[in-house]
């Protein structure tokens, strides 16, 4: 599954945890080079009503954090417009994220998609762009900040690649982003690892290395 994430562009948040906006908008294209279509949603959208199958609204793409539930999805000459109701009265994380999004700290929203048979196709004018014609929408998440997962795990690439390691901020930083830990264990899992992130003579780099693959390839 592939996600997509855009700048949060809510139209009105109430007290009692309802919010309206936009979670796609047409025309963006994103670092990996994919652009939302009109259209794109319409028939899933369309399907999951007829199955009566909910569209997940989750928090930052965890399948463990359901926060709230979508009362509306659809697309309009913008993009897909979501009207949403956080379970604040039942999820201590919901409201959080209430208050997080009243105060304008939350940086987006993100969907989750499969891309079907023939719902990609390269543009014929930008080289390494793909216009995104048909999707499947999975999810809709709230997320702190656009596009940061891709470029913390993009960063930590990068270090891996020229034979280094990260900083043990970094690693942290990594695991809460990217791999959905919370702050707590992200803190744990780094301080054990910085004898290898640190490099000290006990402990083997290449054990830290191996670790930061296999997180990388989920």
């Amino acid at each position: 599954m592939k996600t997509f994430d855009f700048a949060l562009e809510t139209k009105s948040t109430g007290d009692a945890g309802e919010f309206e906006g936009y979670a796609s908008t047409f025309g963006n294209v994103d670092q990996g080079g994919d652009v939302v279509e009109p259209g794109a949603f319409i028939e899933s959208v369309v399907k999951a009503k007829a199955d009566g199958r909910a569209i997940p609204m989750l928090w930052q793409h965890d399948q463990r954090e359901p926060i709230g539930i979508w009362k509306d999805i659809a697309e309009d000459t913008k993009g897909l417009y979501v009207r949403g109701q956080l379970l604040i009265d039942d999820d201590p994380l919901a409201k959080r994220a209430h208050g997080l999004l009243k105060a304008k700290a939350l940086g987006g929203m993100s969907i989750g998609y499969r891309i079907p048979a023939g719902g990609m196709v390269e543009d014929e004018k930008r080289r390494g762009v793909y216009r995104l014609k048909k999707l499947d929408l999975r999810e809709i998440s709230l997320v702190t900040m656009p596009m940061n997962i891709q470029a913390r795990v993009t960063s930590v690439k990068s270090i891996l690649e020229a034979g280094s390691l990260p900083t043990v901020r970094e690693f942290e930083e990594f695991l809460r982003d990217a791999g959905g830990f919370s702050k707590s264990l992200a803190a744990a899992i780094a301080g054990k690892a910085s004898p290898h992130l640190r490099g000290e003579p006990e402990a083997k780099a290449s054990d830290a290395t191996e670790f930061l693959a296999a997180l990388l390839s989920r």
